[in-house]
């Protein structure tokens, strides 16, 4: 539905340029993209602490400066090279999230060289494909669920860092693993027909 229906509004969170655009083009639409996947994940252990839009328009940057999030690049980053990247103003400058991506990477092709396709690992929480959920109004939409605690509790072990259970589910919302725009939302999949 490219134009907004009658009495439909996006995610009152959408607000503004930035989040109007990401919410509408990206937020919610299922990736099976094992890159993708992989940025987004360290990209939401970025955020902690934060509001997204800080994460959101810091994106390109730390694509440029992440190896576009290439696991096997990013993996081979050396920690001077990181130290570096904790004087970019451009970047969050927090040792710990920097450091975590290198290390989600390197967690990422460990798990790859024990045979585990990652883009599956994350799917089977959900079954291997999205969860639409039907709420009215944001009170309603969790900030954990049982299916981001199961995930956050297996990557912690695989040994990634910054997978909290609601870093979890807010990568679940984001790459389309769940489907929690509202249903009063021109994106729910309900108002796409």
């Amino acid at each position: 539905m490219s134009e907004r229906g009658a009495g439909l509004q996006p995610c009152p969170w959408a607000r503004g340029e930035d989040y109007l655009a990401y919410h509408d083009n990206e937020w919610g639409v299922p990736s099976f993209d094992r890159n993708r996947l992989f940025e987004k994940l360290c990209l939401e252990g970025q955020q902690a602490g934060l509001s997204w839009i800080t994460v959101l328009r810091k994106r390109e940057h730390y694509r440029a400066c992440f190896h576009q999030f290439i696991p096997e690049q990013v993996a081979l980053m050396s920690d001077s090279r990181i130290e570096t990247l904790l004087t970019d103003t451009g970047l969050i400058r927090n040792r710990l999230k920097l450091y975590a991506i290198r290390k989600n990477a390197r967690a990422l092709l460990a798990l790859e060289q024990a045979g585990v396709n990652f883009v599956d690992y994350l799917w089977q929480f959900v079954g291997g494909s999205p969860v639409i959920n039907h709420y009215a109004g944001m009170s309603e939409v969790p900030a954990e669920t049982a299916q981001a605690k199961a995930m956050s509790k297996a990557l912690k072990k695989a040994g990634f860092t910054f997978v909290g259970p609601t870093i979890c589910y807010a990568f679940m919302q984001s790459m389309g693993l769940v489907n929690d725009h509202l249903t009063s939302c021109p994106q729910h999949p309900d108002n796409q027909r």
